[in-house]
């Protein structure tokens, strides 16, 4: 029998379809904040979007930080809490993709907690904690009036739907997780004219992402119906509203179904149902050889569901029911998908040789989607058998 825990969020609510400047404001007015401060990356601070959202803060706005980089180094999160410090914000306005969101998440903890170097964010990263110390689930402890965030995103990333946060540590090369309830947005505001300046490249695969989440939890060995019901749909809004925005990028209710689809997406991931390995390799493809984000699952999840196939076979007929082809092969239908919105499909096409399977394979082993895989993954050998058929 299935079982498990379902949680929920600490978002008070998602705002849809509304201008963000104008929503932000009153946002921020209804929470009570007096010193709103920005994080973003450098060219979002170059577009109208972010004019807008300064110009409908007005007064309330205390300061931005765009320094933000791909893939959340620890240097941003240290130096965006230093800023928002000494701007003495009382909430925070992440405006970007899912790194502008994950480091600003960590900004929060560095926040709580005082954080002054890069070093100091080791106690609070998942995992097995330093000799001596605390659990990171013990070691943050949030002020009763603990800083909070809202989220604008501009891609499909769905970073501002979860309490976990991918940091990228530039010195070994890895990706480490951050987490805390309370790091999720209170508020996320999904303006479909938030993504007009996000090159499409970005938009496509990034969306790609958001159909990684749908399509390695529907096919994971412990999906309930709450997780068939979000992915499903979330599939089915992001198969069709995908090659309808690359045809056609002015439709804004085409935009709006793609946050919808991306929303739902990351629906099931409070479910304590996880990702696998297409998402663990991605993001040591990410930390140790600078691949987008996006285009690590257009690259990684038609092979993981290929080599998944012998233990999960049933569970990824879901997948094709969800494309509207069913019977078709779920790793056919992803890699299809890929190659008609022109985005890269293969490791080669990204820049990664077989010189570097070995490092990756074995950086892979300590992430927990890899040991989540629907296919038990107990060596980098069997993360080296993946990567080929990714080469």
């Amino acid at each position: 029998m299935l079982n498990g825990i379902h949680g929920h969020q600490d978002i008070e609510r998602v705002v849809y379809g509304r201008p963000a400047g104008a929503e932000l404001r009153a946002e921020a007015e209804r929470l009570g904040a007096k010193r709103v401060f920005i994080t973003t990356s450098k060219s979002v601070a170059q577009s109208a979007l972010l004019a807008s959202v300064v110009d409908g803060l007005g007064e309330l706005h205390a300061g931005t930080y765009a320094g933000i980089t791909a893939h959340s180094p620890r240097p941003c999160v240290v130096e965006g809490a230093a800023m928002a410090r000494a701007a003495g914000a009382d909430l925070i306005v992440a405006v970007g993709g899912g790194s502008v969101i994950d480091a600003t998440k960590t900004i929060l903890i560095a926040l709580w907690q005082n954080v002054q170097a890069v070093d100091d964010l080791d106690a609070y990263r998942a995992g097995k904690p330093r000799e001596g110390a605390a659990p990171p689930s013990e070691a943050i402890r949030p002020p009763v009036d603990a800083i909070r965030m809202i989220a604008v995103p501009t891609t499909l990333s769905a970073a501002e739907f979860n309490a976990f946060a991918g940091i990228s540590d530039p010195r070994k090369g890895i990706k480490e997780s951050f987490g805390h309830r309370l790091i999720v947005p209170r508020v996320i505001v999904l303006d479909p004219a938030a993504t007009l300046a996000t090159p499409m490249d970005l938009m496509l695969s990034t969306g790609l992402k958001a159909v990684d989440h749908a399509v390695e939890r529907l096919c994971s060995q412990q999906a309930h119906p709450f997780v068939l019901g979000t992915a499903t749909e979330a599939l089915k809004l992001l198969a069709r509203a995908l090659p309808a925005h690359k045809a056609n990028p002015d439709d804004m209710a085409t935009r709006l179904d793609l946050q919808f689809g991306m929303w739902l997406s990351i629906g099931a991931g409070t479910s304590g149902v996880g990702v696998g390995a297409s998402h663990g390799i991605g993001h040591v493809l990410g930390a140790a050889c600078h691949v987008p984000h996006g285009h690590t699952s257009c690259v990684m999840l038609p092979s993981v569901l290929r080599w998944n196939l012998p233990a999960n076979a049933e569970r990824q007929k879901r997948v094709g029911e969800a494309f509207g082809q069913p019977g078709a092969a779920a790793g056919d239908l992803v890699e299809g998908l890929v190659k008609s919105l022109g985005l890269p499909g293969r490791l080669s096409e990204v820049g990664v040789g077989r010189d570097r399977f070995r490092e990756i394979a074995e950086k892979s082993m300590h992430d927990r989607a890899v040991l989540n895989n629907p296919r038990p993954i107990k060596g980098p050998e069997q993360v080296m058998e993946i990567l080929e058929l990714a080469a």
